[in-house]
């Protein structure tokens, strides 16, 4: 999202801190700096920007709306990179919560058509486009190399992380082992104190932690910053549930986390069943425990 980047995982797309919250950010992901400074944007794209800039500021039920209404705006431009820049900061934006399957379904087509007719885009675009495919599960009519081989990088990339295994400490000393918990239901959270939609998880986390942990739930929360700046933060929230420290960010490294928050849900038998890439809300969440046998009714 998401996708909050993570600073050290920015080489050429803006060290120190990128939250993606205009959509110039977000188009960071596929423009250089310098390049998008340079960008003109046309007198019928620049009310679509403007809208952009506000999204985060709506409410969600609002806000639901208003991607859509942009996805289908941005659809109906003409062909150019600009469109494509206006789909893909669309697309980022359009996981941070719960605004409904066609809505990303129309974000997905509009980022899909605008690709199609501007076939030689870079291919972050086509990985946030295959993003969708696979982890919300919408349909897209495109059989582009570019969109295939992002996909088949996410299905060996999965591979990894179902087999993945760490052992971490956490703020009150102890150890835990990932591969050690099986017979519980795991959901393995990356996170930062400075990230927004982190920070909007967590009091969901926490009430499901509490619910469920009598079947056998663990959340394990793991963030790369010193344990000076997160042991308050916990301390002030009230977290309960497992804080992991990943100073050298090694577990970031081997579930290919570049942007957070990113939630994985592992089942009894320690298989990953699923996974967001984005922010999610307490209702998403359940859906995701119930996939992995959690009795959520």
């Amino acid at each position: 999202m998401r996708k909050q980047l993570k600073p050290s995982a920015l080489p050429s797309k803006i060290r120190g801190g990128l939250f993606c919250i205009a959509v110039l950010s977000c188009l960071a992901l596929t423009q250089p700096l310098q390049a998008q400074k340079q960008i003109q944007w046309s007198e019928q794209e620049k009310p679509i920007v403007e809208k952009l800039h506000g999204l985060r500021r709506l409410p969600d039920d609002v806000r639901a709306h208003a991607t859509k209404d942009l996805a289908l705006a941005i659809r109906a431009l003409p062909a150019s990179p600009n469109k494509i820049r206006l789909a893909h900061g669309l697309a980022n934006l359009s996981t941070e919560g719960d605004f409904g399957h066609d809505t990303l379904q129309q974000v997905a087509t509009t980022l899909a058509d605008s690709l199609r007719e501007t076939p030689n885009a870079q291919e972050t675009a086509y990985f946030e486009l295959a993003q969708l495919v696979r982890y919300e599960h919408v349909q897209v009519a495109s059989d582009a190399p570019q969109l295939q081989k992002a996909l088949a990088q996410m299905e060996a990339t999965d591979q990894v992380r179902d087999k993945a295994n760490f052992t971490l400490t956490a703020l009150d000393g102890k150890k835990w082992t990932l591969k050690e918990l099986q017979g519980k239901v795991v959901l393995v959270n990356f996170w930062a104190t400075w990230c927004p939609p982190c920070r909007k998880e967590i009091p969901d986390l926490e009430v499901l932690y509490r619910r469920f942990e009598n079947q056998g739930l663990v959340v394990l929360a793991i963030s790369d910053e010193p344990e000076d700046k997160v042991k308050p933060f916990i301390a002030e929230n009230k977290v309960t549930y497992p804080v992991l420290l990943d100073p050298d960010d090694n577990v970031h490294k081997l579930f290919d986390v570049e942007g957070i928050p990113h939630n994985f849900v592992y089942d009894r038998a320690g298989k990953l069943v699923t996974q967001s890439i984005d922010m999610r809300t307490q209702r998403q969440f359940l859906e995701m425990l119930a996939q992995a046998g959690i009795q959520t009714q």
